[in-house]
């Protein structure tokens, strides 16, 4: 908003000018200094006072505060507070100096909504802990979500005051109870923790508690798509983390329904971010760090529900991010001897796999080569079956391509590339198809 208006009158000066037969002056509308933000000059439309008693637009002086800067930009003084006071009379001087001047295009600026404070954070969050009922922590959770969704300074707010932390316990404090009330603050908790990720240490521990993770898993089965959704959500955030994702791993291959529930998600995917999240706690159940019998139990169970032909279906158009999961699980599957039988039976296998080998990213080139590594490394026909199938959808030349175009790949990956052209090289003298299209996009990383 500048800081002046001009208006012409124009129909008087098109009707044949003022009564002098001169031409009328444009008029100039000044903005009253006290009315104007000392940091942009524009008109106020949310004014706030400082400890220093000055008054500034609020989203002027919020942008100054989150910079870092904890002191007044007009009297460089160190701020007693950084909560700004809503500034209710210069506000309202400011609207009816909007409404005397309407006639010279001047429209009244709306009343803000006052955000919510710190103070009103750590408040609530206190109330939210100590809650005795399902009711009462319900109607505090609605306050939270409903200042959540109207700004996203709110949103700031609600992060960097630990109400994460409050919210967990809530989780953790109702998931044994029953009835139509619990189900619905559970879901509510369960919104407000997905649209605040990454949380906090201590909300993951309050959700990492066995009965807190046996309601997720009760969401994943029978909750509704919004409740299936977030408690994918929540799962992956879990075992993302660094501290204790093992015990949480652990307790999920324990729950009934569990793997299930993640196997159905890719089956009848809800959106992408669903799907994304439930194959990134698959990956991370695949390949965790357990005894190499017991992750053999959890590969050959997945399996056994038709997990490797699902990813493979997934990949055919999956975007980019999608992909790169979908290949991870697939390479983790086919560590063991009953994942590479079940890829064998599958004719999207190979071709797919090669398919994806530089044309998503990096990270699924790696993977890719890392799953046509361990087929045809395992390959026992004499004819070579899985090798000359690779060969014959263009395996050979990519693979090439990656070693002389410099493609950014670490040494491991680079050594598997170099085996795979070797075991190929063998079975050259069969039929070949190269698809030229795969390469048109190519680009050189130099």
């Amino acid at each position: 908003m500048i800081s002046s208006w001009r208006r012409k009158r124009a129909s008087r000066g098109a009707a044949g000018g003022d009564q002098g037969g001169g031409k009328r002056k444009p008029t100039e509308l000044i903005v009253p200094n006290h009315f104007r933000c000392p940091i942009s000059l524009d008109l106020m439309k949310d004014p706030v006072t400082l400890s220093t008693g000055i008054s500034y637009d609020r989203e002027n002086i919020e942008k100054w505060i989150e910079a870092g800067n904890v002191t007044c930009p007009m009297t460089n003084q160190v701020l007693r507070t950084l909560e700004p006071i809503p500034n209710h009379t210069i506000r309202r001087m400011i609207q009816d100096w909007c409404v005397e001047n309407r006639s010279q295009g001047i429209e009244r600026i709306p009343t803000p909504r006052i955000p919510i404070s710190s103070d009103e954070v750590g408040t609530i969050s206190e109330r939210i802990s100590m809650s005795r009922t399902p009711q009462e922590c319900k109607d505090l959770v609605g306050k939270v979500s409903k200042a959540l969704k109207e700004s996203e300074r709110n949103k700031r707010c609600i992060v960097g005051n630990g109400a994460s932390k409050a919210l967990s316990l809530a989780f953790q404090a109702f998931a044994d109870s029953e009835g139509e009330t619990v189900i619905s603050l559970l879901e509510e908790i369960m919104s407000i923790l997905t649209s605040i990720t990454p949380l906090e240490s201590q909300a993951l521990v309050s959700l990492k508690t066995p009965n807190s993770l046996g309601r997720l898993v009760w969401f994943l089965r029978r909750g509704g798509l919004s409740g299936i959704r977030n408690a994918v959500m929540i799962l992956k955030e879990l075992v993302s983390s660094s501290k204790d994702h093992e015990k949480v791993i652990e307790s999920l291959v324990t729950m009934e329904g569990a793997m299930e529930g993640l196997v159905k998600l890719i089956k009848e995917p809800i959106c992408p971010a669903s799907t994304k999240a439930s194959l990134v706690v698959i990956y991370h159940m695949i390949i965790s760090s357990h005894d190499f019998s017991s992750k053999n139990v959890i590969i050959e169970r997945f399996i056994d529900m038709g997990l490797v032909s699902l990813v493979l279906d997934t990949l055919v158009d999956a975007e980019k991010s999608v992909c790169e999961k979908a290949l991870g699980v697939l390479d983790g599957l086919c560590r063991s001897d009953k994942g590479r039988e079940a890829a064998y039976t599958q004719a999207l296998a190979i071709p797919v796999v090669v398919k994806k080998i530089l044309r998503i990213s990096e990270l699924a080139t790696e993977f890719s080569v890392s799953i046509l590594y361990r087929l045809c490394e395992n390959e026992d026909r004499e004819d070579g079956g899985v090798i000359v199938e690779a060969l014959q959808v263009g395996a050979f030349q990519k693979l090439l391509l990656i070693l002389q175009v410099g493609w950014n790949i670490n040494e491991r990956v680079k050594e598997k590339v170099t085996k795979l052209l070797k075991l190929l090289n063998l079975f050259r003298d069969k039929l070949e198809c190269i698809e030229s299209m795969d390469f048109k996009d190519l680009k050189r990383p130099f």
